[in-house]
């Protein structure tokens, strides 16, 4: 099949759509394409990337992007076509009313997420959320599938049309022991991924802070700023002084950034799309072998308890959150230990491998299925 993949947001090199979902469906056999802004970018591989101008504010996103992406996709003429932004249904339905084949990939729970965009006026959430949960409904209804990152997600929308293909990573992509054995290695705690108040960057500096105070150590931050004023806030602050800042890396530079770490931390804010989600970097930091510093949320408690791969702290505690990092600083062989203990829980269990057949197999209905093309049944 001849297969596009949509995004308003997201860009090219994204590692759950390109690295993950595209490349695992070329590798299938299938003709693929992605639609989303950028300001540069080429094939990579089969996967032909169709570029559409990086717009220069939210507003023009929604008034222009949307249309130029569903002007590109009709262009495209796939046979299926997967969107990952709930700004594109209307594309979706659009496309669905020309008799395509469509797919929503929900990557977060959207009416949670609106909930805690700062950039909304607070009055305005809750509205925006209802009407988000009620597009969103509307949408599935007319969709032939729904592809959820998480099993709170899939959970919201009809179990027939709703396959669950979790942000795992693949085995072999971080693995990074043979670049610097572990206890080699200098006090270093990690952070990749989007850098904003609610992931917790602000307590994870201030923590940085009070553990360089009385150990040489730092800390390495690497990802996109979603405001330049927190940027230029923490940069004035004791703990910036021994963090670097690597802005946003390529999945090789992220792998040897992270042979570079004693902890990788995920110390988001509690809030209704955190608690129940399960953020890409606290598996990846298992995949690479290091611990994990993470918020102790009930879901994350079991995950990490049951691998015995980290330690769990309140994040809005930059006490607590120092106390982790400068045991495993003060603990190398007991961290080694639990660095080796999440890389088994990655290999035998949460793992892209198993999550990327499931896709494919979602797909692969597509023909079993011609029949009955309204309705895509999974078991």
């Amino acid at each position: 099949m001849k297969i596009a993949h949509l995004s308003s947001v997201h860009p090219p090199f994204d590692t759950r759509i390109f690295h993950r979902e595209c490349q695992t469906l070329a590798g299938a056999g299938h003709e693929v394409v992605l639609i989303t802004p950028s300001n540069g970018g080429a094939a990579e591989g089969t996967i032909r990337i169709i570029q559409i101008p990086l717009p220069r504010t939210r507003a023009e996103r929604f008034l222009r992007t949307v249309w130029q992406v569903y002007s590109a996709a009709v262009r495209e003429n796939a046979d299926v076509y997967q969107f990952h932004d709930a700004e594109l249904i209307i594309v979706g339905c659009l496309l669905r009313a020309r008799g395509k084949k469509v797919i929503y990939d929900v990557h977060e729970d959207v009416p949670q997420d609106i909930l805690i965009k700062n950039w909304i006026p607070r009055p305005l959430r809750r509205w925006i959320s209802l009407a988000a949960h009620w597009t969103e409904m509307f949408g599935v209804a007319c969709f032939n599938g729904v592809v959820a990152a998480t099993p709170k997600i899939a959970s919201r929308f009809p179990s027939k049309k709703t396959v669950l293909v979790q942000n795992f990573p693949r085995i072999k992509e971080l693995e990074c022991n043979e670049l610097t054995p572990y206890q080699e290695r200098p006090n270093a705690a990690v952070y990749v991924g989007s850098i904003t108040p609610v992931r917790g960057i602000r307590e994870m500096i201030e923590a940085n802070a009070l553990v360089a105070s009385s150990l040489d150590s730092r800390m390495d931050v690497a990802g996109i700023f979603d405001d330049l004023a927190l940027l230029d806030e923490l940069k004035a602050s004791p703990g910036w002084q021994t963090a670097r800042y690597h802005g946003q890396l390529s999945r090789a530079e992220v792998r040897k950034l992270l042979a570079t770490a004693r902890a990788g931390l995920v110390c988001f804010h509690p809030g209704p799309n955190h608690t129940e989600s399960q953020p890409n970097k606290l598996f990846e930091y298992m995949s690479a072998g290091i611990p994990v510093i993470a918020s102790d949320f009930p879901l994350w408690h079991k995950l990490i308890g049951e691998a015995g791969c980290g330690l769990l702290v309140d994040p809005l505690d930059p006490k607590q959150i120092a106390a982790a990092i400068e045991w495993v600083f003060t603990h190398p062989s007991e961290a080694e230990e639990m660095g080796k203990k999440g890389r088994a829980a990655v290999i035998s269990k949460y793992n892209w491998e198993v999550e990327g057949n499931r896709l494919v197999e979602f797909y692969e209905r597509f023909h079993s299925e011609a029949a009955h093309p309204d309705a895509l049944p999974v078991t």
